[in-house]
């Protein structure tokens, strides 16, 4: 077992060198190809939402990871201006429902509501820029989960049509929602949606 653990460090060892020098040499298809193998941007361009979950339940060890990428998120100074609440109870998922527009996939196996708290984020501005750093906290927090729980095996679907207020008087909290992240089992697997070309996407100002 030893020598197989040896042997693969080995061939990751030799494809980040020849990512370096590929990058060095500005070779740009031989980067492309490089990163679109490598594990981290697999991740990225394998990953689409889903909206039909198998009853399988979710292991706990995933469920910590995906938490824990959470908290690895960049944040506003470091404040952490957000806060995770995991959705347990079978009820409290059913009336999250109907604060998401009836979207009958917020009641999936695991459901993470993302919030903002701004009174963590200790620096000297308006409330409403405030506000807006702990928006992004939380946007960025889930964005990790999201791509944490589909490198583990899963998928998920980013949930923003919500009712806020609802949500707050579900959860009995005075924080504000900023979306719901649904996680679980597909009931079927769906390779990732075609996306725009990046010379589309991508504005060069020289």
């Amino acid at each position: 077992m030893k020598k197989d653990d040896d042997t693969e460090e080995k061939k990751t060892t030799k494809k980040q060198q020849s990512l370096l020098q590929a990058i060095l040499s500005g070779s740009s298809k031989k980067v492309e190809q490089e990163l679109s193998d490598s594990d981290l941007f697999r991740v990225f361009s394998t990953r689409r939402s889903t909206r039909k979950f198998a009853k399988t339940k979710v292991e706990d060890w995933k469920i910590e990871k995906i938490l824990a990428a959470a908290d690895t998120a960049p944040t506003a100074g470091n404040f952490q201006g957000l806060e995770v609440y995991y959705v347990k109870n079978k009820e409290v998922k059913e009336a999250l429902v109907e604060a998401a527009n009836r979207q009958p996939f917020v009641n999936a196996p695991l459901v993470l509501v993302f919030c903002m708290n701004p009174s963590r984020v200790k620096m000297d501005f308006t409330p409403e820029i405030l506000s807006k750093f702990s928006l992004q906290d939380a946007t960025l927090a889930a964005a990790y989960s999201q791509l944490a729980a589909h490198a583990l095996g899963l998928s998920s679907i980013w949930v923003g049509m919500i009712d806020e207020e609802k949500i707050k008087q579900i959860l009995k909290t005075d924080l504000t929602p900023s979306s719901i992240l649904c996680v679980g089992y597909p009931a079927t697997r769906k390779p990732p949606k075609s996306r725009r070309k990046l010379k589309d996407l991508i504005h060069v100002i020289d």
